[in-house]
């Protein structure tokens, strides 16, 4: 029985009422081995069978090898075929795709210290391949990832940041790569849509746990996960006094095929949580939810009365334009995630 049985059920049951517009229909999906693109095949492939909709999917990965090994029943699902390729240079495949998911990119904080360039070019530059091929193919629902990055660091006087706000990173700073690559690629949406009438959709992502999430690299919630799973005391690197927000993966699903179906062409989504914890107090939940007897270590002592810094969206869009809620809360979040994890 597939793990993910009771997650998949809940996108498919608050999602049942768009997937006819998908009915043998084409999608074409970037990214397909990480985190965002596993739950996007995962649910679409669930839907396909459990709808009956005799659509198909073409998966475009740098390794395809590896997304067999990773996912053996997304592999060999019939209705989904792997296609070997960078996204900045793939040939392009034949038939028509009616819906492109373009989730392809690397937000790893070491690619941006190590490899900055090559993070930048495959950000800006497989975005305008992947809008390239949605322009050829004429009427395309095309469905761009973004991040909350593009805003810049959050001011101390907002506790959530909407899609109004119009600061940005420092252009000068070479950690702002991923942002300004994100924002570049927003812009090419806009220019293609502007020149080709290309339906774009726009979803702003911030901070996720769930099932797929790497517990090693730079996420706080999959390493405090990891931590526990493997009877470590859960290391906080800073203060513990920035305050981030965690949206549940089947909810980002959810999300974002009601973005892709639903959302008006170049009207950016904040996709995540309102829900703001400390990292301390997230360290202090992760730990409760799983082994209470956890210790939790922090490498800074709190500045007295400084103003925490703050990665947190308002929802407010896609709340009252799209219906769009949360279904699972933190702790059952952390809990699922460990669960999958544990086997």
């Amino acid at each position: 029985m597939n793990r993910l049985a009771a997650d998949l059920e809940l996108v498919a049951s608050n999602t049942a009422g768009l997937w006819d517009q998908l009915r043998g229909q084409h999608l074409f999906i970037t990214g397909g081995t990480g985190f965002f693109g596993c739950w996007m095949v995962e649910t679409f492939c669930h839907v396909n069978n459990l709808f009956g909709l005799g659509a198909k999917a073409t998966i475009l990965s740098r390794n395809p090898a590896a997304f067999s090994r990773k996912c053996p029943h997304l592999a060999t699902d019939a209705s989904v075929t792997l296609l070997p390729g960078d996204v900045r240079t793939f040939p392009f495949p034949e038939g028509e795709y009616s819906y492109i998911i373009h989730a392809a990119t690397d937000a790893s904080a070491k690619r941006a210290l190590e490899d900055p360039v090559e993070m930048l070019s495959t950000i800006v530059a497989g975005t305008e391949r992947v809008l390239q091929l949605a322009v050829r193919n004429g009427r395309t629902k095309f469905l761009f990832t973004s991040s909350g990055a593009v805003y810049g660091r959050q001011p101390s006087g907002l506790t959530h940041l909407s899609e109004d706000y119009l600061g940005g990173p420092d252009p000068v700073d070479p950690m702002s790569v991923y942002a300004e690559g994100k924002r570049t690629a927003e812009l090419l949406c806009a220019l293609y849509h502007q020149k080709n009438g290309l339906e774009c959709k726009i979803a702003r992502c911030w901070a996720f746990c769930g099932p797929h999430l790497p517990l090693d690299q730079h996420f706080a919630i999959g390493n405090f996960i990891g931590d526990v799973l493997a009877h470590r005391p859960i290391q906080i690197q800073g203060d513990g006094t920035p305050r981030r927000s965690y949206l549940y993966a089947g909810d980002l699903a959810v999300w974002l095929w009601t973005i892709l179906f639903r959302a008006p062409a170049m009207v950016p989504f904040n996709v995540g949580s309102a829900h703001d914890v400390s990292i301390l107090e997230l360290a202090q939940i992760v730990a409760a939810t799983l082994n209470p007897n956890t210790e939790i270590r922090v490498a800074q002592k709190a500045i007295s009365g400084a103003e925490p810094t703050r990665y947190v969206p308002c929802v407010d869009r896609a709340r009252n334009l799209l219906g769009l809620c949360e279904y699972e809360g933190l702790e059952s979040s952390i809990r699922k995630t460990a669960a999958w994890y544990a086997g």
